[in-house]
């Protein structure tokens, strides 16, 4: 009998999540960020290892709630930790014990988790055994303790082999062929999202979004059309850049991870648009698709 299940991946920002998910799955699928509270909503990952089907759960980080956006994000991290069959809460190893006793404050008892030490590459195995003691004193509450890099190391299986003993044995809720249910648009909103993190500083991304406005299949091209939103006119001038030259930066950065995932040559447009208090108001959440409870 198959073994299939949800399995969410927690942690604080920056913890390494969406990095883990794309190394598992082999393909880059969810959007990386240096910076923390890149992602904003939940997205499945679909890991086939062996004859079992993993659907990977990539949720923002867990961190409080200070604008309405991250009430969001924090909403999305537990509703994905109380849907699941499977708790993967990544700690990094650098990390003080803290967050995962806030972790321990949120979580639904009945749910199984594996901590999942990450980053073992910036430190040496003194400290990675000193980190693994610290821990020790919360083994009845983890079902498994993991070191993992996913720079050197270790293999997927090292992680998936455990994971999949927590599951129920159930048949596929997924076509085995595909890698994720999210639709296409998503995907390519995040990779411009990324790429907005990527090429401009300070806080802005952090009041920026993405709307794909239309997507046209040719046989050669996809023609993309994306609107850049952002909440302040100042912010509009650094986002196009003296000369379109930050604009032209994000296009190019976003068009070539769109193309590696595709497989096809990628034209894509993007336009800026000003929402004022966009983040900031329940109205101008939910038009750009985040419904506030």
């Amino acid at each position: 009998m198959t073994r299939c299940g949800y399995v969410a991946t927690i942690g604080r920002p920056n913890a390494g999540k969406s990095s883990l998910l794309n190394w598992l799955v082999g393909e880059k699928i969810t959007m990386v960020s240096h910076k923390a509270n890149a992602t904003r909503k939940r997205s499945n990952v679909i890991v086939m290892h062996e004859d079992h089907q993993i659907i990977f759960v990539d949720t923002p980080g867990l961190h409080e709630k200070e604008k309405l956006i991250n009430q969001f994000m924090l909403e999305e991290a537990l509703k994905a930790m109380g849907d699941c069959d499977l708790i993967l809460f990544l700690a990094p190893v650098t990390d003080k014990i803290i967050h995962y006793e806030k972790f321990l404050d949120k979580l639904n008892k009945k749910t199984k988790h594996i901590l999942l030490l990450t980053k073992t590459d910036f430190v040496n195995k003194q400290t990675l055994l000193e980190k693994i003691a610290e821990y020790e004193k919360y083994s009845d509450k983890y079902e498994q303790i993991i070191p993992v890099s996913i720079k050197k190391g270790r293999k997927q299986s090292d992680v998936l082999d455990v994971v999949v003993k927590y599951l129920p044995q159930h048949p596929y809720l997924y076509d085995p062929e595909i890698l994720t249910d999210s639709h296409l648009r998503d995907i390519y909103k995040e990779f411009i999202r990324e790429s907005i993190f990527d090429n401009i500083s300070d806080e802005i991304p952090y009041e920026t979004d993405v709307i794909i406005d239309s997507i046209e299949e040719k046989p050669n091209i996809d023609v993309i059309k994306a609107t850049i939103v952002v909440e302040k006119s100042t912010q509009k001038g650094m986002i196009i850049g003296k000369g379109a030259t930050a604009i032209k930066r994000i296009g190019k950065d976003a068009r070539i991870k769109i193309e590696r995932l595709s497989g096809k040559k990628v034209f894509l447009e993007l336009f800026v648009s000003v929402k004022k208090g966009w983040s900031k108001n329940k109205n101008g959440l939910k038009e750009l698709g985040y419904n506030i409870e």
